[in-house]
């Protein structure tokens, strides 16, 4: 009797809709949703910023510097992918950082790269784009009287930028580079165009093994709304501390 009270309850049934909802899939299925899927996600997600920061950073530098070729290429970078959709780039480098691997080894073959490899290397070139931008309006936002105090110090350039500029710059676009990181979050679902298994297709895979889209998505949209709601909160409180502290 418990047994057929526990079925019912984990089950409601919609007659006027023409649905059964059964979401109990969900409590069959929460190991590998979290377990393979979603930690695939906040993996890729914390990777591909890293990268993408870092990567970022030098293309900032890039663009202020003085000389024209380093402008050049860094402009023409940034603006080709900002220019490109997401998953035209995702396909693109899957088909063929193995080729250019196997072109570089000599070997003549595609070299096998892994599908979270790929992910990788495409989320961090890409965000790295948006984060230069990001991180070149920090560093213009500095007064330039600070550049030259640490001048006056005996500071080099790279001195007064390590020291001096990026850490400022870095403090102020915080939260901007927090909210493009939870864009970021929301962007790798894109990677079930390959096959991977992120939390969405691991939903997906889950959806329809048991027939069960409705319920399944409908989780997925809840648990991406809660990790992005939540970080969109922590954002907005960090950024009211820092314009307290300027």
């Amino acid at each position: 009797m418990w047994r057929r009270a526990k079925e019912k309850a984990s089950r409601w049934r919609v007659t006027n809709m023409g649905y059964d909802f059964d979401f109990d899939v969900i409590a069959r299925s929460w190991v590998y949703l979290f377990r393979d899927g979603l930690s695939f996600t906040v993996t890729l997600t914390l990777l591909s910023m890293a990268g993408g920061i870092v990567l970022g950073t030098l293309l900032a530098l890039m663009r202020l510097s003085h000389l024209g070729p380093l402008r050049a290429v860094a402009s023409t970078y940034v603006n080709v992918m900002r220019s490109l959709p997401l998953v035209l780039v995702i396909f693109w480098f899957y088909f063929l950082v193995p080729w250019i691997g196997g072109w570089v080894s000599g070997s003549g073959q595609p070299l096998k790269v892994g599908a979270f490899t790929s992910a990788l290397i495409t989320f961090t070139l890409f965000e790295a784009a948006f984060y230069c931008e990001i991180l070149r309006a920090g560093i213009q936002s500095i007064p330039r009287g600070q550049l030259f105090a640490g001048s006056a110090l005996g500071l080099s350039y790279s001195q007064n930028m390590r020291l001096v500029v990026l850490p400022q710059a870095f403090r102020n676009m915080l939260p901007v580079l927090l909210t493009q990181t939870i864009i970021l979050f929301q962007d790798t679902s894109l990677v079930y165009v390959i096959s991977s298994t992120d939390f969405l297709g691991a939903a997906h895979k889950v959806a329809n093994r048991d027939h069960r889209l409705v319920e399944m998505y409908s989780f997925a949209a809840v648990v991406y709304f809660i990790f992005c709601f939540s970080a969109s909160v922590y954002v907005r409180r960090l950024q009211k501390r820092l314009m307290i502290i300027r």
